[in-house]
């Protein structure tokens, strides 16, 4: 395969991608807004619209299956966005089914893989054809003849916008003119302002331009749309100077309408009039409605579009690692510059020369950040495949369960969203099929009827913290304690002494629990050791906080970038290491008489509170004597947990950027890479969770059987 057919086929799978997310977004909004008992129309044109973007790039690639799939869906929705079937649970159940379908359609896509073994279409097909099959609407009564509307405007809606005049009419929400005078040289964008200013009011039915005024270089736009709020309120909300608003007028009961004319298409005018000669040949506006096709709205999403541009994340890598090349340079210079001044005659072109050196270095700085800036990505993404997958196994179990999310707008480097989905997945599907009790249960202890889960994302400091919270049943520790002496863990003696957040901590030890007894332990133990484990190879650390009858909250402290690091460089024995400045908190003196033994571990007071401490050189076997006469206590924290990391020396700050290391080394606990300080000398990079993990977990499972 070329590199140009691969780059389009990849353009092809991205854009695929982007469309499916958006219709799990706005379903997600639907079925939202169906409960609520106000469903938004234009959600279902806009998943309607992707659907059918969707139908016509798949077609163009040769995915047949996909493409032919999406035709189906469009068809659903264009029977739904009609009213001629009701937007019903069982719909959007099916709608829900069909984005699954499509996501696996498009996974086979990007394995080229036979569709047919990825996804049982037939099954899904007859639940499609059954819904068409026994939920169309009959046909309704015309309920546009009490309102003073033009003949002429009804011939030119087109069946949506006639849809949704009659739904509105049907359902007594008021009808109101807008007209509106726009300059031709910004319509585009100004009709998109007006769009967003009015939807929070009303709902646009349709535009058409009107027949009075208008210059050589403004249009006048009469624009009609249907709203409950009074008509002072929306001109105060909307109104301006070139903004008119007023209420569409009922019919007298006993005035008599004539019927609007029939439309004829374009080159049939001619027969027509010569069937009545001598008549003049009326037809009602040229216009082509703008909410029909968009047009305002989909010229301005052309500009829009042509502004973005979607690039390879292996090239921003690329970027990334030439700035990175850069750094080792500005560091280099900089090291050149401090040996310049020490020899008097060279002072002045040291003066020079550093006043360059930081002018690089600014220019860097904002290549880096500018970089930086593009990886990111809102973890609103990931939140949305979530809400898909809370409401698919909600029912599945026959729960009802509402999903709250705050923080989707928090920014997180592209490469750990795309590593961060599958653990985030693992731990709401446990908490929906275990955590959250059912219906009758909940009342029968006082809870709503309905569980709540709710995701929270937020950043602090260089982190993102992901919480995860339920108001389920919690984890029990005496369960949890019971289960791990039954596996020979550890002892009842030891396991009395143990904590509540201690024994809770157990369900990340490997294999600790199995599928038959999950559901005894609220579903918490499965898998959440391979869920650390990724999340530990992200940079990031996982803590659960639970009450029994209460719920439970799961936190995830993550790095917002694993691509540049400002690290400190420190040195232990004749070893050179770095560790990443987004885990140190501080770095002291150590004053070797205030260390103590707590059971076997080292501890220091800091501030009023004990802190654990471990010696590199004896953690990691290095061998010599002390290469100064006081050691320093590195402080390093990720979630609510510290540790004192003991070094002999510490060499400064400097960015770097991390390197994997080879196969023979890549399970090596402690180490996340090596870097190049720019000094002929590579040093590894101090894997900071994994250590702390390791070395606090050895405290906390005292006790526990080898």
């Amino acid at each position: 395969m070329s590199d140009e057919v691969e780059r389009i086929r990849e353009e092809f799978l991205a854009e695929s991608q982007e469309i499916i997310e958006s219709l799990s977004r706005d379903l997600l909004l639907l079925d939202h807004g169906q409960k609520e008992g106000k469903p938004d129309p234009d959600l279902v044109n806009s998943v309607f619209r992707g659907v059918h973007t969707l139908k016509g790039i798949a077609g163009m690639f040769g995915h047949v299956a996909l493409s032919e799939l999406a035709h189906e869906l469009e068809d659903l929705l264009d029977q739904l966005r009609l009213g001629k079937i009701p937007l019903s649970q069982e719909a959007l159940d099916v709608m829900f089914e069909g984005v699954e379908v499509l996501q696996r359609l498009l996974g086979a896509a990007r394995r080229n893989a036979d569709p047919a073994s990825e996804v049982d279409l037939a099954t899904f097909r007859r639940s499609l054809q059954m819904l068409m099959g026994l939920q169309s609407q009959p046909p309704r009564l015309d309920a546009l003849g009490g309102y003073d509307l033009d003949p002429g405007v009804l011939t030119v809606l087109t069946e949506y916008e006639e849809h949704r005049l009659r739904s509105n009419v049907e359902q007594s929400v008021p009808l109101y003119r807008l007209r509106v005078r726009f300059s031709l040289s910004s319509i585009d964008s100004d009709l998109e302002e007006l769009k967003q200013r009015v939807k929070p009011w009303a709902e646009i039915i349709t535009y058409l331009p009107s027949m009075e005024g208008g210059s050589d270089d403004a249009i006048d736009l009469e624009v009609l749309m249907a709203s409950r709020t009074p008509v002072a309120e929306l001109r105060d909300a909307i109104g301006g100077p070139d903004v008119t608003i007023e209420p569409v007028t009922r019919r007298d009961p006993g005035r008599t309408v004539p019927p609007p004319a029939p439309t004829t298409r374009e080159g049939d005018d001619d027969a027509a009039a010569m069937k009545e000669p001598g008549a003049a040949v009326v037809r009602p506006p040229s216009v082509v409605p703008a909410k029909d096709a968009n047009l305002g709205a989909d010229a301005l999403a052309v500009r829009t579009v042509a502004k973005t541009v979607r690039v390879d994340i292996e090239k921003l890598d690329h970027l990334m690692n030439l700035v990175g090349e850069l750094g080792i340079v500005k560091s280099a210079v900089g090291r050149i510059v401090e040996r310049l001044r020490q020899r008097a005659d060279m002072r002045p072109l040291a003066s020079e020369l550093h006043r360059i050196h930081r002018a690089f270095e600014r220019q860097l700085a904002g290549m880096q950040e500018g970089i930086l800036d593009v990886r990111m990505v809102p973890l609103g993404q990931t939140f949305d495949r979530l809400g898909r997958a809370v409401r698919q196994v909600a029912r599945e179990h026959g729960k009802d369960v509402r999903l709250v999310v705050t923080g989707a707008e928090t920014e997180i480097d592209k490469l750990i969203v795309e590593e961060l989905t599958d653990p985030l997945l693992h731990i709401i599907r446990n908490a929906v099929d275990h955590g959250i009790e059912r219906a009758e249960a909940r009342l029968a202890i006082g809870k709503p009827e309905t569980g709540t889960l709710a995701l929270n994302a937020y950043q602090k400091g260089s982190h993102v913290v992901i919480e995860i919270e339920d108001d389920g049943a919690g984890i029990d520790p005496a369960r949890i304690l019971s289960h791990a002496v039954s596996r020979g863990l550890l002892t009842a003696e030891t396991g009395q002494d143990m904590s509540a957040e201690e024994l809770r901590q157990l369900i990340f030890l490997p294999g600790f629990s199995t599928a038959a007894e999950v559901t005894d332990l609220s579903g918490r133990g499965v898998g959440m050791d391979v869920v650390k484990t990724n999340i530990g190879r992200l940079g990031g650390v996982i803590d659960v906080h639970s009450q029994v009858g209460i719920g439970t909250k799961f936190t995830l402290t993550l790095p917002i970038t694993l691509a540049i690091l400002s690290a400190l460089v420190l040195r232990v024995r004749a070893q050179t290491f770095a560790i990443p400045l987004n885990v140190v908190q501080e770095a002291l003196f150590l004053d070797e008489t205030a260390v103590r033994l707590v059971e076997d571990h080292e501890v220091i007071t800091l501030r009023g509170q004990s802190l654990p401490i471990v010696r590199l050189a004896s953690l990691f076997g290095i061998a010599g004597e002390p290469t100064g006469a006081r050691s320093f206590v590195v402080v390093t924290a990720l979630g609510n947990r510290r540790l004192g990391l003991v070094v002999d020396a510490l060499e400064g700050q400097q960015d770097i950027i991390t390197k994997p290391l080879g196969k023979s080394l890549h399970n090596v606990r402690g180490f996340s890479g090596a870097t190049d300080l720019g000094d002929q000398r590579v040093v590894l990079v101090l894997d900071a969770p994994s250590i702390l993990e390791e070395v606090l977990a050895s405290g906390d499972r005292r006790g526990v059987a080898a």
